[in-house]
């Protein structure tokens, strides 16, 4: 029988050994393999025994979530790590939206379990003392993922609505204005002494705590690893201390042994008589008398009423619209703009765009997108949109080549020469057709040259292809950039036209299917010793390298 595999996602809390719950330690030291971002695996290093860890870059989610879910539909049990809880900013929703891309059901596909762990607002409020005690709220200012014009809406809705909030991923060193556009919104509606909490590596090594005011808080250190806490209009300081009551109406008297109102009793009708949904008979209250004579001149009606409704009546006689028409709010549905990323150019091997292509490319990216021109005569365009089905038609309106971006499949080949030695175009073609955009665990660059001058440099691209006398030479495993760079290694002359697009077919797919996530083709090479039959050998430098200035 089949052994059936399991994914386990695991929130592991601030980090310290002390938080992370008996049910995570299970959790992992029950795995086959541990996946996860590479500063999480380390915190967590002591905890692992002989398992399969998988580490990658801080921006590599989506490939450890199809890694996870690979490893589990081959039987076996993987734990997806994050720090904090899971659920919150976390691995969770992710694994769950590649099990559905992959058409999973709970009934029939692995097993997932979700294991929750201490959120950063939790931590980070408990070192702070006691300041989300009232309504709050966690915003992420990384707009890596979000539209920074909906996270401003977002900021503004909560700073509105008085929320304690919470605010992950407050800087980076590339993203610096979110967090200084977050105070000036913040500053609309609060105080500039609202107390702010500034919580860098709760729970670890280098825990360090600031208690500021919403004016001051950028004069001190903000960064990736700082949960920023602001205060609501009630939160006040009290010997370093961040307090939020757990009511901005008091029912209770501190100092007093015996409370006017017990627990229980505070939100019966009773204890609140001035409340909207009140109900009140006539005899009840002179106040509800007095507002139905000024609205009606006549006796009050025998029946009941509630002062919601005598409420309602008094709006809809002075704005003359019905009581629903004048209260009801509009349908709060608008459709969230999202980042659309994608890169086009003229063709495979043409490297002339036309002015029509170029005017269509400044309507279809207007004032908010951007266009990046990259070396392989591909532009990468970054368009906040709720259409990208009406951008691709646009685009390829005007003959545009249209293909994913990031670790995908990417084909240049060489057109220096403009197309004049075309005999081997056609191949490129159709490995452009077969293999265009196909997501690989880390970028895989084909650069194809079509004579054997190869002005293109194709045997510095991780797989490169060089037409010659009539048949094609292949090159694998370049190294194309740092200290110890290389070319690829030649590994076949003379591969007939009629095999070459099977043949990268293979290669390509033996790749996806084994390497890690992050792992580049050379250093899979290395690691497997062959590729469809080619043995690997080391191109790497033998010279002795000096240790570089700055440590590399």
């Amino acid at each position: 029988m089949e052994q059936k595999g399991k994914l386990f996602v695991v929130g592991f809390g601030p980090g310290d050994f002390k938080h992370i719950t008996t049910r995570a330690v299970e959790a992992l030291q029950e795995s086959d393999f541990i996946i996860g971002y590479k500063t999480y695996v380390e915190l967590i290093q002591d905890l692992l025994t002989d398992q399969t860890v998988i580490s990658t870059g801080m921006t590599e989610e989506v490939s450890r979530a199809q890694e996870a879910v690979k490893q589990a539909e081959n039987g076996k049990k993987v734990a997806v790590i994050s720090s904090g809880d899971a659920g919150v900013y976390g691995m969770a929703g992710l694994v769950y939206e590649v099990l559905i891309e992959k058409g999973w059901k709970e009934e029939t596909g692995v097993e997932i379990e979700i294991i929750p762990g201490i959120s950063a607002i939790n931590s980070c409020a408990s070192l702070l003392g006691a300041p989300i005690m009232h309504d709050s709220c966690t915003i992420s200012l990384s707009d890596h993922l979000t539209p920074w014009d909906l996270i401003a809406k977002r900021v503004e809705a909560a700073a509105q609505a008085d929320f304690v909030i919470a605010l992950y991923n407050p800087r980076s060193g590339r993203r610096t204005r979110q967090i200084v556009e977050t105070q000036r919104i913040l500053l609309k509606y609060r105080s500039p002494e609202t107390p702010v909490g500034l919580v860098k590596s709760a729970y670890r090594e280098r825990q360090d705590i600031v208690i500021t005011n919403l004016a001051e808080m950028l004069n001190h250190d903000i960064g990736m690893l700082t949960t920023v806490v602001i205060g609501n209009s009630s939160t006040f300081l009290y010997d370093n201390k961040m307090i939020t009551p757990r009511g901005y109406q008091r029912k209770y008297t501190l100092n007093a042994e015996k409370q006017p109102l017990k627990p229980h009793q505070r939100l019966q009708k009773e204890a609140e008589p001035w409340a909207m949904d009140q109900e009140t008979g006539l005899t009840q209250g002179s106040y509800e008398e007095a507002a139905v004579g000024l609205l009606t001149k006549a006796p009050a009606p025998e029946k009941k009423s509630t002062s919601f409704e005598i409420a309602m009546e008094a709006l809809s006689r002075v704005s003359g619209q019905s009581a629903a028409q004048s209260i009801t709010p509009p349908l709060v549905q608008q459709e969230m703009e999202s980042l659309f990323e994608l890169a086009v150019s003229p063709g495979v091997a043409n490297k002339q765009f036309t002015p029509r292509q170029m005017m269509m490319l400044a309507e279809v990216v207007g004032e908010k997108g951007t266009m990046e021109y990259t070396p392989n005569h591909k532009i990468i365009l970054k368009i906040p949109t709720t259409e990208p089905d009406s951008i691709m038609e646009k685009l390829q309106s005007v003959g545009f080549l249209l293909s994913p971006i990031g670790d995908v499949v990417t084909l240049k080949a060489c057109d220096f020469c403009d197309g004049e030695k075309a005999e081997s175009i056609p191949y490129a073609d159709e490995l452009q057709q077969v293999l265009g955009g196909i997501e690989m665990p880390k970028e895989l660059n084909i650069g194809f040259n079509g004579c054997g001058m190869a002005c293109y440099t194709a045997v510095i691209d991780d797989i490169g292809i060089v037409f010659r006398k009539g048949k094609f030479d292949l090159f694998l495993g370049a190294k194309p950039v740092g200290r110890t760079a290389h070319p690829g290694q030649p590994v076949a002359e003379g591969i007939e036209p009629d095999r070459l697009v099977e043949l990268i077919t293979n290669i390509v797919e033996e790749y996806k299917q084994n390497a890690h996530p992050n792992e580049r083709l050379f250093k899979y090479f290395k690691r497997v010793k062959k590729i469809q039959g080619y043995q690997y050998q080391d191109m790497a430098p033998k010279i002795k390298i000096e240790p570089a200035p700055c440590g590399d």
